[in-house]
């Protein structure tokens, strides 16, 4: 009696199996990670009773008025991500100004004082800032830095300095040294080298760091919500934050799902504009050879 084999098709079996299983792991997390700007999205849509009707009102109750109240008030929508973008954008210009020499320098720098330099950097980059909220708030009080956004920009660089020296540094250490001293027998200057050889390489590193000061300018809350009190200073997290607690009796669910789409809209925008340079950014010095 000939003994029986596996069939042929089993291992093609098999393979469409974990390539079904593959995709639908995919389709989840992806479902997981969209979720609440989805949510965000359909609440927009709808009206306070379509919402309060759960599923059963899912044929009916559909509007853009959300949307038109949060367009048409007073200062208007686009003023407030006009300030969230004026302050994200000098406070990443500030940052990267003052972080790329220094990170230059540390990296650079060998021994003991490297390692101590680097460890309070990274306690600073972890450390809670909204513990510093009250000094904070009395240096605004002091120096007269309440309702103005240039004031703004020097605490949110100051915080995202750390992390940014340690990303800049990481980077600055990839490099090849070998070209910075062939630059050096050439004849060129530090302030040459980095900009014609060090930085065109470091590209990705610092549109990476760049976006990730600006997003957390962007996002701040509790100094923001402080130093400003004028409406027509307000970034986009305060003004959001009002429009939440406008309503003693009721809250606006549209109303805010509008205006965190709106919100969301230029930062979608901006990470799909720079997406490669954040992708190689982040990988830049991850593999060696």
């Amino acid at each position: 009696m000939t003994p029986s084999h596996p069939s042929a098709s089993q291992p093609a079996s098999a393979s469409t199996t974990g390539s079904l299983g593959r995709s639908a792991l995919v389709a989840l997390l992806l479902l997981w990670s969209l979720g609440p700007m989805l949510w965000q999205l359909y609440t927009s849509l709808r009206t306070p009773e379509a919402l309060l009707a759960g599923a059963g009102g899912l044929a009916r109750g559909w509007t853009l008025a959300n949307y038109g109240a949060v367009l048409s008030g007073d200062p208007p929508f686009w003023r407030y991500l006009l300030n969230s973008t004026v302050v994200g954008a000098l406070s990443t210009l500030l940052t990267l100004v003052l972080a790329i020499p220094c990170a230059y320098a540390l990296s650079r720098r060998q021994g003991v004082l490297r390692l101590l330099i680097g460890g309070g950097l990274l306690a600073a980059a972890v450390f809670p800032y909204v513990l510093l909220f009250l000094a904070l708030l009395e240096v605004a009080r002091q120096f007269g830095l309440a309702n103005n956004l240039l004031a703004l920009c020097l605490p949110y660089a100051g915080l995202s300095l750390p992390l940014a020296l340690l990303l800049l540094q990481a980077a600055f250490a990839e490099l090849p040294q070998e070209l910075e001293e062939n630059a050096v027998l050439e004849g060129f200057s530090l302030p040459q080298r980095l900009r014609w050889i060090l930085l065109p390489l470091m590209g990705p590193s610092v549109v990476s760091t760049g976006l990730l000061v600006f997003l957390f300018s962007w996002n701040e809350f509790p100094i923001a919500l402080t130093w400003l009190s004028r409406s027509d200073l307000l970034t986009l997290a305060p003004a959001m934050a009002r429009i939440a607690g406008s309503s003693v009796f009721t809250v606006p669910y549209g109303a805010f799902a509008a205006a965190t789409v709106l919100g969301s809209v230029p930062l979608l925008a901006l990470l799909l504009l720079f997406q490669r340079q954040i992708v190689a950014g982040l990988t830049q010095g991850a593999i060696k050879g």
